[in-house]
């Protein structure tokens, strides 16, 4: 789904850098991609962390699963096929927040590791930050606030991730969060520490 079709297009140069927009915002651009299975606290996560760095002067925006398949991506399913240019089209939208300055937060349980491996890609040295919330299956399961992992065990919901479809845990991830033992404001600071500690905010 991600083959180039348009014809007679040229790429056009900006003006205007990506270092020179990051001096201007204070602090540079990059994205945070949260991944892992549904209910382990992502979105949750994501968004401590946006309310952290919002409150410090930080631009921030959150991408979230849910949200985008309502809009950009409403017309996707979740087929192999339909997740990977689920995750092209973030990865894509994700950049364009980055190299305007801004720290984009995305909260998707992007299963599969060769899609998460192309979004690092397309970000290019330094820009990409996998953060990996980890909580085990049976952790999810009790949480299970959207009743999903019920109906996936009941065969309502068929390929749901973790139960008959894989998911793929990062081997390189810049951040693994231990979501089995420590709490939401935990998790969001060690997220912050780690973007002070490698120069993406001062």
């Amino acid at each position: 789904m991600s083959e180039q079709k348009a014809t007679n297009i040229t790429a056009h140069a900006h003006s205007v850098s990506k270092e020179e927009r990051s001096k201007l915002m204070g602090h540079k651009g990059c994205v945070l991609w949260f991944t892992g299975l549904s209910a382990c606290g992502k979105s949750t996560v994501a968004n401590a962390v946006d309310r952290k760095l919002h409150d410090a002067g930080v631009h921030t925006t959150v991408l979230d699963g849910d949200n985008i398949r309502f809009g950009l991506n409403k017309n996707l399913g979740f087929s192999a096929e339909d997740r990977a240019e689920n995750i092209r089209r973030i990865g894509e939208v994700a950049k364009l927040f980055a190299d305007a300055g801004v720290v984009a937060a995305t909260a998707f349980i992007s299963p599969y590791r060769a899609d998460r491996d192309k979004v690092r890609a397309l970000m290019g040295s330094g820009g990409f930050v996998e953060i990996y919330v980890n909580a085990s299956l049976e952790t999810c399961e009790a949480r299970d606030p959207k009743g999903l992992y019920k109906k996936a065990r009941a065969g309502e919901i068929k390929g749901f991730t973790g139960i008959d479809d894989p998911y793929e845990a990062p081997e390189k991830a810049e951040l693994v969060l231990d979501a089995n033992t420590k709490g939401i404001d935990e998790l969001a600071n060690e997220v912050v520490a780690y973007l002070k500690a490698n120069g993406y905010i001062s």
